[in-house]
């Protein structure tokens, strides 16, 4: 596997290259042992959503666990999370959570609860605050736009970690992920292309140890931090790779790295 990299690569093998793991990992196998299993428990477009983007919130670490306890939230939310949220008042979303999962805890969960309440009951949804706020080549303003609207609220301070700003320097890479779960289209089965409003040319790969590493070891990343400027800088490569769906090479780069040790 690594005498890929005895010598450098052209434009077109590294493409050619690229597009075999793509191949490789993005079909319907990929879904049981990653998180976007969680959204596909679900067959409307508000509990994908809402189900998306809490999983996505906790995927950091494990996977295993990651979905162990992603599938917890799914219950304390009677696995009707668009339902739950919007019809429950305060007391009853501060009574359901008892939740854990790293440093993302209770009173975390009893806010973000909170907080999509009311992205769907007063701002038109989750999907309505991107399409509004992204540019013609970026979804980045809109991730900033989100954390701010998110946190319109009483908050502690605390929870404001769990929603990255990538205008703070922040990678962002679980709400670029939750991104490409929404907004990319294929017949491959993984992703689920349920937001029409917004191009996949626009999505930024989700970066994050396991793509960064690979993408340096492949010569498409020279930044060493993994950042709002990795994150631009490897956008601009992937982007001349295929310009319509750039972000599909995040199986290829994570694949890789997690699953192939490369």
């Amino acid at each position: 596997m690594n005498d890929i990299l005895s010598m450098p690569l052209t434009r077109e093998e590294l493409k050619e290259f690229l597009d075999e793991k793509v191949e490789l990992y993005n079909r319907p196998s990929f879904i049981e042992l990653d998180p976007i299993s969680i959204p596909h428990r679900y067959t409307s477009k508000e509990d994908i959503e809402i189900a998306g983007f809490l999983a996505a919130t906790i995927a950091w670490g494990n996977r295993k666990m990651i979905i162990r306890s992603s599938v917890r939230m799914m219950e304390i939310l009677e696995d009707s999370p668009y339902e739950f949220i919007v019809n429950s008042s305060d007391c009853e979303l501060d009574q359901a959570v008892r939740f854990v999962h790293r440093t993302f805890n209770l009173v975390d969960l009893a806010y973000f609860l909170q907080a999509l309440r009311h992205i769907y009951r007063n701002k038109g949804g989750l999907e309505k605050i991107f399409d509004a706020f992204k540019t013609s080549d970026s979804l980045q303003p809109a991730i900033h736009e989100l954390h701010r609207i998110f946190f319109e609220l009483p908050h502690e301070r605390r929870t404001e970690r769990h929603v990255s700003d990538p205008f703070k320097g922040s990678a962002a890479k679980k709400i670029n992920m939750f991104l490409r779960w929404m907004i990319r289209k294929d017949n491959k089965g993984v992703d689920f292309g349920i937001w029409d409003s917004i191009s996949p040319s626009i999505l930024s790969c989700p970066l994050d140890v396991h793509s960064g590493n690979i993408a340096r070891k492949l010569g498409i990343l020279k930044r060493k931090q993994n950042d709002a400027k990795a994150v631009a800088e490897l956008d601009e490569v992937l982007r001349s790779l295929d310009p319509e769906d750039p972000v599909k090479y995040d199986f290829a780069l994570f694949g890789l790295g997690a699953i192939e040790r490369f």
